[in-house]
């Protein structure tokens, strides 16, 4: 059994595995509302970097009064001692608050813009064509609005601002080891110059494992999200090992690269503390040779302000390495993002005027022609006039375009040529939202939301009374089971209520009935229910689509024999149509589908 979405394209599938610099300029591009805060930010992480590096300085001054002290007969001078130690504390408290707050101000700017970015994925989903969600599985969506966008907030929160500090302490670390001893400053470099070169060697290697790292989290979620969302159906097919397997599979590739590329970025921290050990020892050997040399260049505080210097100059560059790791996931989180972001949305239709104000419920298919793929049409050319009022059923085959010609009708897909016409107006001229608000639909899946009995019944609408909840519940047959509720209309649906499928298809009934729009598409709704319960339902569709045009898809030809027209499809057009008598009377396809359900019964 292949796993659910096998095949499926992944969200930034085809990105190259380096550091993608056109997504890493986008999100800065999400970072311009807030170049305030983020410059306040960089200028107090210079601020803390430049205490760092002013303080070895007058830590060798403190030294050297100490020394000078002890070798001189009135000891050590108390008042020079006590203002550089005062100057120090003020240095370091100074940098420590300037640290506090550039994190303060950096982790609001995170929170923002992963804010705006988790907005804009949510409003980009809406702005999609229903076509881009058959070739995307819905957990490799779920993976950019948590995993993707949690990267990207990490790197801005921990990153950012402690590469500038990194940078400034790195430089001025620099130019300060010169200004004090050009040899010992060499000797700093030349033993850590062996870890620097291997951290971008390491860098190099490590981003494709971070991008594969994000592909896998993405698969691993919509396995996760397809699976155990449809357990039931794994279990009755006995594939529970299979996709166990499957799972391991997955999660075994995400751990494989996960733990490359965490191993590999975590080779750069011991590296670089290997070299910076090594620039200790280096420091006290050519140190002391130097003042055994009688250099007067050299002092034993000079000697202890370069080891704080080496271990000042190795810290950034560990920063540095970490940071450009993080910004390597951000760099393949991001991508996959904005590729989200970047996809061709439906059309603007701000332009279209065209409404409906008093809808009749006259539909003509003219010419109709569809295709999900381009080079093959499901529906060929599809011609039929539909009067006002009229109840349509729509019969055929499974295959032979019957939900698809309504999903055109509610441009869910737009048409490759033809056109539909509702009261004479063009459905291209009119504005999506306004096709679909002349429209109830109810469908054989049922989708009902985490909240209350009422709120799942008068979604989206607003005014609706208990009066008129209690009499559309009582016409679908919900009214009993509603009383034996503790909390009524106010109870919580969750797992713990076990709803059945039937009840489930009546509160979505008594939804399009509260919604109450001018014309109805029914798709099967009543596949889910017992006998009796479809009956009782049926009365209800009876009174709902009394005086409506109404679209009926059907595979049980029992429930449309009252209908006003009869559209029997095959391969993409229309085979037959007629009412259910003239139909058999023709003894044709229909007439062979209807005798192929009942002929049992018949005999």
């Amino acid at each position: 059994m292949a796993p659910f979405g096998h095949g499926r394209p992944q969200i930034g599938g085809g990105k190259p595995q380096k550091t993608d610099f056109k997504s890493l300029l986008k999100l800065a591009k999400y970072c311009k509302p807030f170049i305030p805060s983020i410059v306040t930010a960089l200028v107090l992480a210079v601020l803390s970097a430049i205490a760092s590096i002013v303080g070895p300085d007058k830590i060798s001054e403190l030294m050297n009064v100490i020394t000078a002290g002890v070798a001189s007969i009135s000891g050590i001078d108390m008042t020079a001692f006590m203002d550089v130690v005062v100057f120090l504390i003020c240095l370091y408290a100074l940098g420590a608050v300037a640290s506090y707050v550039q994190q303060f101000l950096m982790a609001g700017v995170t929170a923002k813009v992963t804010k705006n970015l988790r907005h804009d994925v949510s409003a980009k989903i809406n702005k999609l064509p229903l076509s881009y969600f058959d070739k995307i599985a819905r957990g490799d969506l779920l993976s950019v609005m948590t995993n993707d966008i949690d990267v990207i907030a990490q790197t801005l929160g921990s990153t950012i601002a402690n590469l500038a500090s990194s940078v400034t302490l790195f430089v001025g670390v620099l130019v300060m080891m010169f200004v004090v001893n050009w040899v010992l400053a060499l000797v700093t470099i030349a033993s850590s110059v062996l870890g620097f070169v291997l951290m971008f060697l390491i860098l190099g290697k490590s981003q494709k494992y971070f991008h594969l790292r994000q592909q896998n989290l993405a698969e691993l979620g919509g396995h996760i999200e397809e699976i155990y969302t449809n357990h039931s159906v794994v279990k009755s097919y006995g594939a529970a090992y299979n996709e166990t397997q499957k799972f391991s599979k997955i999660n075994h590739n995400l751990f494989a690269n996960n733990w490359k590329s965490q191993s590999l970025s975590g080779l750069m921290h011991p590296l670089m503390g290997f070299a910076g050990n090594i620039s200790y020892v280096a420091i006290f050997v050519v140190g002391i040779a130097l003042i055994l040399s009688g250099s007067s260049a050299v002092s034993f505080g000079t000697i202890i302000s370069f080891t704080i210097y080496a271990r000042l100059f190795s810290q950034p560059l560990s920063s540095i390495a970490q940071a450009m790791s993080s910004i390597q996931q951000a760099s393949a989180a991001s991508a996959r993002v904005f590729d989200m972001l970047g996809e061709k949305e439906i059309s603007d239709e701000k332009e279209k005027v065209a409404k409906i104000t008093d809808i009749k419920g006259n539909v003509e298919f003219k010419n109709v022609k569809f295709g999900y793929n381009p080079n093959e049409l499901v529906i060929k050319d599809f011609t039929a006039s539909v009067k006002a009022g009229s109840k349509v059923a729509i019969v055929g085959p499974t295959g032979a375009g019957k939900t698809t010609l309504v999903n055109l009708l509610m441009r869910f897909y737009e048409l490759d040529s033809g056109d539909i016409f509702v009261d004479g107006v063009s459905i291209k001229d009119m504005k999506r939202e306004d096709v679909r608000e002349m429209f109830d639909m109810i469908l054989q899946d049922t989708w009902l939301f985490d909240g209350t009995i009422r709120e799942n019944l008068v979604y989206n609408k607003t005014g609706v009374t208990d009066e008129m909840l209690g009499e559309v519940c009582s016409a679908v047959g919900l009214s009993h089971f509603i009383a034996t509720l503790e909390h009524g209309y106010d109870t919580v649906l969750d797992s713990g209520l076990g709803l059945s499928e039937g009840q489930k298809q009546q509160l979505t009934i008594a939804r399009a009935m509260i919604k109450n729009s001018p014309m109805l598409i029914l798709d099967e709704a009543t596949s889910s229910v017992d006998t009796r319960t479809e009956l009782v339902i049926q009365n209800a569709m009876d009174k709902l689509t009394h005086g409506r045009t109404s679209f009926v898809i059907a595979h049980r030809l029992s429930t449309i024999k009252n209908a006003d027209l009869i559209l029997v499809l095959r391969d993409g057009d229309i085979k037959e149509q007629g009412t259910h008598d003239e139909l058999l009377a023709k003894n044709g396809f229909y007439a062979e589908l209807y005798n192929s359900q009942f002929q049992d019964v018949e005999s």
